[in-house]
């Protein structure tokens, strides 16, 4: 498998002479949002591929939003269906990149669709840990069949990433260059809130650099609290260092959401600033400051660049502010409270307090370490011990 850089230099050569290909693996809320985003960018030099299983109803959604994005004067991309892909079916998967040669992938599918996995275990058990096998049991089949097809594009996953991409990377398997979401979703949140606070116009002009892990994206959003531990943050405004009472502009980043498939907006709306960022950097040079979860297989949430500005394209974590030993024990101590002591070997290793309160709250005694031959029985157990039976 190539570098990422190996992967955006190649792409930088192939777009002189032809369209980016953007593939987008299942077509739910978040898979939608993000079409109707990549074609409202009217951008002619797209292609747009959308796989899965049901034709009839991802012709339907594909309709709607090639219809309202020309109305709006926005729709130039085009757009094909790939129908009869099963991401339980890495032969499925195989063929359906093999034939449509994909610069980018993005996963946004889930392995159980039309719930939001916090409802159940937010208030119980307060980690979304606990998860994990369920985030990866889709993509390292997407992953085994991007090896099998032999493709060089840039993926990007869409679920718990914090801890998906590095189990994979320890597992020596093929991984995700970029995870979207979780801790980007806090970014605007403290933007909003510290232009309130001090009274700035162009919040948009705010340098945020951030790193923590998506318990905290979490903690944060809902309680307006880090649960007592100290962030790593910086925040700038022309240049000069701002220094905000943290804990007033935590509780200020507590604001009203819906709790249905609107909130995948965000979501979606991460994966469209990492397409754009990559396609900025290669096709126009440009330079951009992302929050990405797992991004090269780290636990956590950092800060990245991608720097199309010099002849060679280059992708790297951000630490001007904060040094590597910092971030990684900055990730560490947050995904601890989100329910995973380590990802190691392998395997993935819950910590005995989840363990405890996973026992309490649904009557089930998981196992204490997942090793990677173990997440489909897992994952499947979770879907039958907890979801079916605490869902409704």
């Amino acid at each position: 498998m190539k570098t990422l850089n190996e992967k955006l230099n190649g792409l930088k050569k192939e777009l002189g002479e032809r369209k980016a290909r953007v593939m987008i693996l299942g077509l739910g809320s978040v898979g939608n949002y993000l079409l109707d985003y990549l074609m409202s960018s009217g951008d002619e030099g797209l292609e747009i591929c959308v796989a899965g299983r049901n034709r009839e109803k991802m012709v339907s959604d594909v309709n709607i939003v090639r219809v309202a994005s020309l109305i709006r004067g926005q729709n130039r991309s085009e757009v094909e269906v790939m129908a009869g892909v099963d991401l339980n079916d890495i032969s499925s998967i195989r063929d359906c990149i093999r034939a449509w040669k994909p610069d980018l992938i993005v996963n946004s599918s889930r392995a159980y669709p039309g719930l939001k996995y916090g409802s159940i275990s937010w208030g119980t058990v307060r980690a979304y840990g606990i998860w994990a096998p369920l985030a990866v049991k889709y993509i390292k089949n997407i992953m085994e069949a991007y090896v099998e097809a032999g493709s060089e594009a840039i993926v990007i996953n869409t679920s718990y990433s914090d801890a998906v991409i590095p189990w994979l990377k320890s597992a020596g398997k093929a991984y995700p260059d970029f995870g979207s979401g979780n801790i980007n979703h806090l970014i605007p949140r403290i933007k909003f809130a510290v232009a309130e606070d001090m009274g700035i116009k162009d919040y948009w002009n705010m340098d945020v650099t951030y790193a923590v892990s998506h318990f905290h994206d979490v903690v944060i959003s809902k309680e307006g609290q880090t649960e007592g531990v100290e962030q790593l943050i910086d925040i700038r405004y022309q240049g000069e260092k701002l220094m905000p009472d943290m804990a007033r502009i935590f509780a200020a980043c507590k604001i009203a959401m819906p709790v249905d498939a609107k909130r995948n907006m965000m979501n979606a709306s991460s994966n469209y600033e990492i397409i754009q960022a990559v396609l900025g950097a290669v096709r126009q040079g440009k330079r951009s400051k992302l929050h990405c979860p797992g991004v090269f297989g780290e636990i956590g949430g950092y800060p990245v660049m991608i720097d199309g500005s010099r002849e060679v394209v280059g992708t790297y974590i951000d630490d001007t502010c904060f040094s590597m030993e910092e971030m990684r024990r900055k990730n560490r101590e947050s995904i601890y409270l989100d329910g995973i002591e380590d990802v190691w070997e392998g395997s993935l290793i819950y910590t005995d307090e989840l363990l405890q309160k996973a026992q309490c709250a649904f009557g089930v005694m998981l196992p204490k370490k997942v090793p990677f031959v173990e997440i489909e029985d897992t994952a499947d157990f979770i879907i039958r011990e907890i979801i079916r039976k605490y869902s409704s």
